[in-house]
């Protein structure tokens, strides 16, 4: 395993930031041997979304059969599986306070709420029927729950812009629409949302992660060399914002292209990065979503690689 030395970047914002602590060791180790595999399952499709209940269960979204799985944090054992046939293309995934799994998928243009054991629940958005309204999507990306139950979805690859709902599936607000400028998108990934209702955005198209308020406000936005290109992003129990660089959409990616996790605090400042392109462990092709266990776990999954990997505090290792 490939593990790089810290690095520490003052980035790009819309207000001042300081410098970040130095750290003197890498911070990370890849768990070998995470996830085991059921019988009749003998590898994953491409790996779109990872997020964690409030047991420390993970939940991977993958392109493959069974594609929702829940695995055991500790022995990397599939616990339960659902979803065969249901999806056409398997992208956000996200778990709310009360463990429910929300799902986006992004050529059927619907987002889904599942009950902790797979019940269908809701469903927004008009199967196979792009749109542009407050009832359609248009390949939607990523979802997240906020603390009062609303949920926010990026309709990323062709609307380009944030849709708020209420918890009953009701259009709220939307903000957005193609461009570089502040609160402009091009291919709004993912989002995230942190313990004040702060909503983060992967503006993976422009390089940069977009920083609002609960209601669509901008407030900040953060970009340059070593946060790349942001294709996924969590916030932590830690209080601290995980970024998924996946570099860019090369299809053959070459020795020194980015493909590595971000760690920054919510004032935009990078404290930790790891992980490099390749398929050893702790490595990633087209690093996809990053997703942050209640113990400080980092589970990462990546399209070209195909699989889910866990990475570990190193003083536990």
């Amino acid at each position: 395993m490939r593990l790089s030395t810290v690095v520490l970047v003052c980035l790009i914002t819309s207000s001042p930031i300081g410098w970040s602590a130095p750290r003197v060791a890498p911070s990370y180790t890849v768990v070998h041997g995470w996830p085991t595999l059921p019988e009749g399952l003998p590898a994953l499709g491409n790996v779109a979304g990872v997020s964690v209940d409030s047991h420390n269960h993970v939940f991977v979204f993958h392109r493959g059969a069974r594609p929702l799985l829940c695995f055991d944090p500790e022995t990397g054992k599939v616990l339960r599986s659902w979803g065969d046939g249901m999806f056409v293309q398997a992208h956000g995934l996200a778990v709310d306070s009360d463990d429910n799994v929300w799902a986006t998928d992004g050529k059927s243009h619907q987002v889904f709420k599942f009950s902790h054991d797979g019940q269908l629940l809701l469903t927004v958005g008009v199967k196979n029927t792009p749109g542009v309204d407050h009832e359609h999507f248009n390949r939607p990306t990523g979802i997240r729950v906020a603390p009062d139950g609303n949920f926010y979805v990026t309709d990323g690859y062709v609307n380009n812009r944030v849709v708020k709902f209420s918890p009953a599936g009701k259009f709220i607000s939307e903000w957005g629409v193609k461009g570089s400028a502040p609160g402009e998108f091009n291919t709004p990934h993912a989002i995230a949302i942190d313990a004040e209702g702060r909503v983060y955005v992967a503006d993976r198209g422009n390089g940069r992660i977009q920083v609002f308020d609960k209601d669509g406000k901008f407030l900040h936005q953060w970009s340059g060399k070593d946060l790349g290109r942001p294709w996924g992003l969590d916030v932590g129990t830690d209080g601290y914002l995980y970024v998924a660089d996946g570099g860019d959409l090369n299809p053959q990616p070459v020795p020194g292209e980015r493909d590595h996790i971000v760690k920054m605090d919510l004032q935009g400042r990078i404290v930790d990065k790891w992980g490099s392109f390749g398929y050893y462990d702790g490595q990633f092709n087209w690093l996809h979503v990053v997703g942050i266990g209640k113990k400080g776990e980092v589970y990462a999954g990546d399209i070209l690689g195909q699989r889910i990997q866990k990475f570990v505090p190193s003083r536990e290792r």
